[in-house]
Order: C-alpha cells, then structure tokens, then sequence
C-alpha cells in the first residue's frame, strides 16, 4: 500500500484536474443513480392512470438525465485520463532525471533493456492506475454505497438478498490481489529481459552477422518473448475467472430479487415500479461488479510498476555532491592524488595506496597490462567513481568539496570507444557547448585535423552520421570526439587510449590533433604504445593496482623494470646481428602490429636508425 501511496502523491500534484475528475465522477453517479428513481415512478403511474400522455414528463427527465450524464461521464474520461498522462510525463522525468544522477558504479550493475522497460512499460502501468484505479475506482465505489443505501430504504429485505454476493466478491478479489501483483512484477522483470535482449541485438548486429548467430539470437528472444507472454496470459485468466466469478455471483443474486420481489408485487406488499427500479439498481451495481477484476488487476499492477520504478528514484549514488558544495571557477590544472585508495567492491581492491602529482600544463603518460588500473585512476578526476581511501585534489580543492557541474566541466575526456549520437556532425562537436558559434564548430574541427572531412561530404556539417556513427571511420569518430573536447576548452583533459584501434596514418593525424589540444593543458594519457607517451613529462607505469615506476622516459629506459621490457619490444631500433632474444622481440612487435592492421609500423622498428621521430605524446 505505501508504493500506491507515493504514487498517488503525483496525482496531488494536480489538485484541481483531480477534483474535477472527482466532481465529474460524482456527477455520473447522481445522473445513474437518478434514472432507475424515474422510471419506476414513471411505471407506477402509467400502471395506476392507464395514460400514456402521463410517461412523456418522465420520459424528458429522463432524457436531460441520461444527457448530463453524458457529459459527466465524458469529463470524467478526459480528466482522468489527462491526470494520468501528466502523473506519467512527470515520472518519466523524474526517472530519466535520476538516470542521469547515479554513478557508473549503478550503471555497471544494470542491463540497459531493463532500465528501457522501467521508463516505458512501468510507467504505463502507472498511468493506468491513476487513469483506472484512481478516477474510475473511485466511481465504482460511489456507485456502490449509492444503489446500497438506495436499496436499503426501498427495501431492506431485498437489499439483504441482493447484497448476498458481496461477500465472496470480496473474499475473491483480495485473494486474486496478491496473485495477480507477484505475476505482474514477473511479467515487468521478464519484459526488462526481452528489452535487453532487443537492445544488445540491435546495436551488435554486425558481431551476430559475422558468427551467423542469428539462430542462437532468435532463440534467445523466442525464449524471453515467451516467458512475457507465459506471465501475460496468467493475468488475463486470473481476470477472466474473477470476472466470471463476479458475474455468476451477481446474476445469483439478480435472480432471488427477481423471485422474491415478483412474489411481493403479486401481494401487493409491493409495487411494480419499485421492482423495476430495483432490477435496474441491480444492473447498475453489475458494472463495479464486472469492473472488480480489472480494477484489481490496474492496483496490482501499479504496486508491481512502482516497486520497480522506486528501486531507481530511490537508490542511492555512491557519487553525490555535499551539502554546500562549491562552485569550482576554471582552475590552473594541477592534480594530486594523495594515498588513494579505490575498489568496485570493498573486498576487491582495484587501486592501493597511489600518490601522484601532475603539474599544471604538463602532460603524465600511463602505461601498464590490462586490469592494472589505468583507466581507473582518470575515472576518478571527474568523479565517475569515488575514491574509497585518501583524496584527489584539483588546484588543493578536494573533488568531494565542489559540485559535480563546475568539476567535470573542468576536466575533458576523449575516451577510446567513442560515442557518437545519431545526428549531425555540427550537432555532435557541439555535443558540450550547444550554444556555440559556426565559426567556433569548425575552428575546433580543424584544430582536430576533421575540418577538410567534413568539407568534402555532400551536406558538409550539416551531415547525418549513422547510430554509434556507423557511417564513420574509426579515427574519423576519435578526431570527432576530439573536437567535442576542445570545444569545451578545459584545462585538464584525459585521452584513454584513444590511438589504440586505428592504423599508423591514422594515428599520426590524431597524434598531430592532440599535440595543439594538449597545449596549455594539463593532459593525462593512457596508452599501450610507447610512440604516443615516450614525449610525455612524466610517465607512470602500473600494475596490480599500484604505482611500480614514474619517471620520464630517459629515466625509465635505462633502469630495469616493466618499462624498459615494453621499450625493448616496441622502440629499440634492430642491431645487425639478431639474437634468439631480438627474434623474440620481433615476433611480438609484428604481432602487436597485426591488431592494428600496421605494417609500417612494423618496418620502423626494423630498420636500424628508424625510431618513429614523428611520434608525439
């Protein structure tokens, strides 16, 4: 009951449009309950004066009545249903809101499809149940104590035989109640499956095309598709049988009025019209009857939606601002990490106990295996993740104190999977800076080594680029987020690996985009090849988690360690005579090479002298 309470909270909002509802509704109920009243005292009279001329004023009561209840009824459906649409346009807000609050922590824990059915089919089921359960529930019930009270003062004798059914409605309805809610939250659960399902096909059709995985991936979604429709059917029965149950219940009781009422009229103890006005009495009270089931079924399925909606609005982001948070203005850049401390979970340490210090404008290369927490430790900068031992500070502000806002407009990313939005090119180097001029879209293309691209397309700027820019080179999509970044001109910027996935040509032009990118800035850089971070102020190599070498490259390279062994394989010009090590080395730098698809590469290292001069951080 307490998630049906909180959602009602959303309906209050709009007080007036839910009175009125309740004002309309109110208004249906005394025009229903007013024409059985009519007719039976416009069939007495007829029976008593044998006149027909007497049935025309009842007969135009009855018309005006059945009129206005016309128009109660229609403004009972357009403002329940208007409430309904607005309680659902505010919580779908509220959810894409809170969506876009939570760390990635909440993320990593989350399927996509799943969070795409809370926002989508969740809330529908919201929306009907203030639609449904709230303005037409609430009319059921005043219908209910009306055609009562009503057949209470005709006859009470009656009234009791009537009312007989109630009871088991009763007893019914709150038994099918829990039922139907543990099917309906299955059936969300399985939808959020199906949704997850639908979403990782659609946007890895290339992968399932190229291992003909299409059998395995309608399976799949036959399987989910299924199970939806298992739990769907399970709650149309349990509707359906409820409903019959109501109705064979409710013509039982029709059934005894009719007897014993009939017997009542034959000994004058009552008259016709009051039998009549009975029996449409009854046939009023069979539509909150009939509507038993499906009010249950819209309040279970509310309670269901909500819980699962609520799990989102109510979590907490490990990541949130303080209290009194600062405005961070636009800093100098100088980044410190004392004695920080990080794991996903606590019983799994990712990093331990590093301490760093990057100057303002220089530039720290970070290097290490897979898993060894690089991309961790310029997670943290912005706040994706918040550290769980030590501080990170920026120009002596700890991250913690300032508001996520003012901190990650300070800080740019270009990170290796870009994202690319499905719009134009102009629409996504403005991504950041929406109110950006032309002349600053293409000064920060160029700056990026894209501008002469994009002249060269049809439609120039102005060009669609296909989801996740498909349409889109790899090293095309990486100087695009590049010029994203610059755009927005932050002091600080971090490259996670972004030459990793391309060729040699290509990466010369994104090596010579971030040479004027990186001026003025301070710039941390992870990558796996020592050509793009050999230039680098600093480098720090990392592994398990911890700090194992800093140094510059000149330092490094002559004092034995992780370092030195990378440089071996990757940098060291060939001597004449190869040796079994040297043929080792080479074997794994063509190897490496192949990945990328670089054979130039390959030939740099092994003619003597070449050590890739043009390489720059």
């Amino acid at each position: 009951m307490y998630i049906l309470v909180r959602l009602l909270r959303y309906a209050l909002k709009y007080k007036f449009r839910l009175a009125l509802a309740y004002v309309s509704t109110i208004g249906v109920t005394a025009f229903a309950l007013a024409i059985p009243y009519v007719l039976g005292k416009g069939v007495d009279k007829v029976l008593e004066s044998l006149v027909l001329s007497e049935l025309y004023p009842y007969a135009l009561v009855i018309f005006a009545l059945s009129v206005g209840r016309g128009v109660a009824a229609y403004g009972q459906q357009y403002l329940g249903e208007s409430l309904g649409q607005r309680v659902a346009y505010d919580m779908r807000n509220a959810y894409y809101e809170k969506l876009q609050r939570l760390s990635f922590a909440f993320h990593d824990s989350q399927r996509s499809g799943d969070l795409m059915s809370r926002a989508t089919a969740d809330v529908e089921g919201v929306r009907m149940f203030i639609q449904g359960g709230v303005v037409r529930g609430g009319f059921m019930i005043l219908l209910i104590l009306g055609v009562s009270v009503i057949l209470v003062v005709s006859s009470w004798k009656l009234a009791l035989m009537s009312l007989v059914f109630v009871p088991f409605i009763i007893l019914r309805t709150s038994t099918i109640m829990l039922t139907m809610r543990r099917n309906w939250l299955a059936e969300r659960t399985e939808m959020g499956h199906l949704n997850t399902v639908l979403q990782e096909n659609l946007a890895g059709q290339r992968v399932v095309r190229a291992f003909a995985a299409e059998d395995l991936e309608k399976e799949k979604f036959g399987y989910r598709a299924g199970e939806v429709a298992k739990y769907g059917f399970n709650a149309e029965r349990l509707q359906a049988v409820t409903t019959s149950l109501n109705n064979f219940f409710f013509l039982g009781g029709t059934g005894v009025i009719l007897w014993f009422g009939g017997r009542q009229v034959v000994e004058g103890s009552m008259t016709a019209g009051v039998l009549v006005s009975f029996l449409l009495y009854m046939g009023l009270l069979a539509i909150p009857v009939r509507m038993t089931a499906w009010i249950v079924n819209s309040f279970s399925r509310a309670i269901s939606s909500g819980e699962r909606i609520y799990y989102v609005l109510d979590a907490e982001s490990p990541v949130s601002e303080k209290p009194g948070a600062i405005e961070l203005p636009r800093v100098r850049g100088n980044v410190r990490f004392d004695n920080v401390s990080f794991g996903y979970e606590e019983s799994t340490p990712v990093l331990r106990d590093v301490n760093i210090e990057v100057p303002s404008t220089k530039i720290l290369a970070i290097l290490g295996a897979p898993g060894s927490g690089k991309s961790t430790i310029v997670h943290l900068i912005p706040r994706f993740y918040d550290v769980t031992g030590g501080r990170i500070t920026v120009d002596g502000v700890d991250v913690r104190d300032v508001t996520l806002s003012s901190l990650r407009h300070n800080v740019g990313l270009v990170q290796q999977d870009v994202f690319i939005f499905t719009s134009t090119i102009r629409a996504n180097i403005a991504y950041g800076a929406v109110h950006a001029s032309e002349e600053e879209v293409i000064k920060a293309a160029k700056l990026a080594q894209l501008h002469d691209f994009i002249e060269s397309l049809p439609e120039g700027y102005d060009t669609y680029v296909g989801e996740r820019g498909v349409t889109l080179s790899g090293g095309q999509r990486q100087r695009l987020a590049i010029a994203r970044t610059l755009l927005l001109d932050p002091p600080i910027l971090i490259l996670d690996d972004s030459t990793s996935s391309v060729d040699t040509q290509t990466e010369h032009l994104i090596r010579q985009a971030l040479i004027t990118v990186m001026q003025g800035r301070t710039t941390f850089v992870i990558a796996h090849r020592l050509s793009s971070v050999r230039n680098a102020d600093s480098i720090l190599v990392m592994k398990d988690g911890q700090v194992v070498q800093l140094g510059t490259h000149e330092e490094l390279v002559n004092i034995p360690g992780p370092y030195q062994e990378i440089y071996e394989l990757q940098l060291r010009p060939q001597e004449p005579e190869v040796n079994g090590h040297q043929e080792e080395a080479v074997k794994a730098i063509t190897g490496e090479a192949s990945e990328s698809g670089s054979t130039a590469a390959i030939e740099s290292v092994r003619k003597p002298g070449s050590t890739q001069r043009e390489a720059q951080p």
